[in-house]
C-alpha cells in the first residue's frame, strides 16, 4: 500500500512531516518523542503512528489546539457595540453583563479593538474672573518676593468635601483607541477651583 502525507496548515505540516519521516524510518513513538524535545505530547504520536499504520496517511479530522468557544467575532461586536453605547467601561462589568472572562475582555480591548485605558485627565474649572486674579496674583508674587522667600512659603489645605464629588484617577479609565477619542468620551474631568465645601 503506498504512504502517502496528506498537506494540513503550516505548523501542523511541518511536525507530520517529522513524525512521518521518523516513523518510516523505524523509531517507535517514545523515540520521536525524546527527539521532538516535548514539541508534541506522546499521546499524539501514538496516535498519528497509529494512522499511518493504518491508513498510511496522518489525516486530521479537526485542526490542532482548541477551538474557539468565547473569543468570537460575535463577542467582539459585543464588546465593540456596548464600548460605544457607554463612555465608562469597566473590564469587571463588562465581563459580568457579557459572561465572559475578564482577561478575554482585556486582548479583545488590546488585540482586537486597539484600545488603551487612559485616565481622566484632571484639569481646573476656571472662570474668567478665576484667571484674572491668579494673573493678578502672579504678578503680586513676582513683583514683591525673591525666589529664596518663594521657596519658604507652603501652601496646604485640610481635608473638605465639595460638590466635586469622589473621583478614583486609578479605576477610572476610558476605554479608547487613541487620547483625541478618549477626550470626546468624557476623557477630561472638570472640577471647579472654588467649589462649595462642607
Amino acid at each position: 500500500m503506498p504512504v502517502r502525507l496528506l498537506p494540513r496548515n503550516n505548523e501542523s505540516q511541518d511536525l507530520q512531516k517529522v513524525v512521518f519521516s521518523k516513523y518510516e524510518k523505524g523509531d517507535g513513538p517514545t523515540k520521536i518523542f525524546r527527539d521532538l524535545n516535548g514539541g508534541l505530547s506522546l499521546a499524539t504520536i501514538k496516535r498519528w503512528c497509529k494512522m499511518i499504520r493504518d491508513t498510511g496517511t496522518i489525516q486530521l479530522s479537526y485542526p490542532p489546539g482548541r477551538s474557539r468557544v468565547v473569543h468570537t467575532s460575535a463577542a467582539i461586536q459585543k464588546v465593540k457595540s456596548r464600548l460605544r453605547r457607554k463612555k465608562n467601561v469597566s473590564v469587571r462589568k463588562l465581563s459580568r453583563e457579557l459572561n465572559i472572562s475578564r482577561r478575554t475582555v482585556g486582548r479583545i480591548l488590546k488585540n482586537d479593538l486597539k484600545c488603551h485605558p487612559y485616565k481622566k485627565i484632571i484639569e481646573p474649572k476656571l472662570t474668567d474672573s478665576h484667571k484674572a486674579e491668579r494673573k493678578k496674583f502672579a504678578n503680586w508674587v513676582r513683583n514683591n518676593f525673591q525666589k529664596e522667600q518663594i521657596m519658604k512659603i507652603l501652601f496646604l489645605d485640610e481635608k473638605i468635601f465639595d460638590i466635586n464629588g469622589v473621583y478614583n484617577s486609578q479605576n477610572d479609565r476610558i476605554w479608547a483607541v487613541d487620547r483625541a477619542q478618549a477626550d470626546t468620551k468624557g476623557g477630561r474631568k472638570q472640577v471647579q477651583q472654588f467649589p462649595q465645601k462642607v
